[in-house]
């Protein structure tokens, strides 16, 4: 397992869609084990593929430590609630900021484990928001364009400030 360097907002790559996962073979689940090393080292509780510069539609969820990490391979959102909630974001792409969302309170997802075999899965709550995060994500959708422009904007001046400072 590798712990692997974290593209960085305003990096390009994170606003290019994701190919879609076609071998499910030991180099993806290694991938997954390379996802799951470098999220804890951000540290954070989601990390797709692009976020280490791997263009495929992975993700690896931490959420806690009774249930453990998950992959979701080409994940899909099949169905989304009407109710919506708001939740506070972030990217391990641009530590130190982040910002309210308003997102769907319920998902339905489907996709492939490591294995390649097809599983589905509902959520709600912190688990709903990180599926539409990440999914966002692969589709080269990065977390602010959810944002306003001002507040977009002031969140870009406070990371680059960070950025100054480090």
């Amino acid at each position: 397992m590798t712990i692997h360097p974290i593209v960085r907002y305003p990096d390009r790559r994170l606003a290019m869609p994701a190919r879609p996962v076609t071998a499910f073979d030991d180099g993806l689940r290694e991938l997954a084990a390379d996802l799951l090393e470098t999220m804890r080292a951000a540290p954070g509780i989601g990390i797709t593929a692009p976020h280490i510069g791997v263009p495929l539609r992975v993700v690896v969820l931490e959420l806690d430590a009774r249930d453990g990490a998950l992959t979701y391979v080409n994940p899909v959102i099949e169905w989304a609630s009407p109710e919506m909630i708001m939740h506070r974001e972030g990217s391990v792409s641009m530590p130190g900021v982040n910002d309210e969302v308003q997102r769907h309170a319920q998902v339905r997802i489907s996709y492939h484990d490591v294995d390649g075999n097809i599983q589905t899965e509902e959520s709600d709550g912190l688990r709903a928001v990180c599926h539409q995060h990440e999914i966002d994500q692969l589709d080269g959708m990065f977390w602010i364009q959810r944002l306003s422009r001002l507040k977009r904007e002031r969140l870009v001046k406070k990371f680059e400030k960070l950025g100054r400072s480090s």
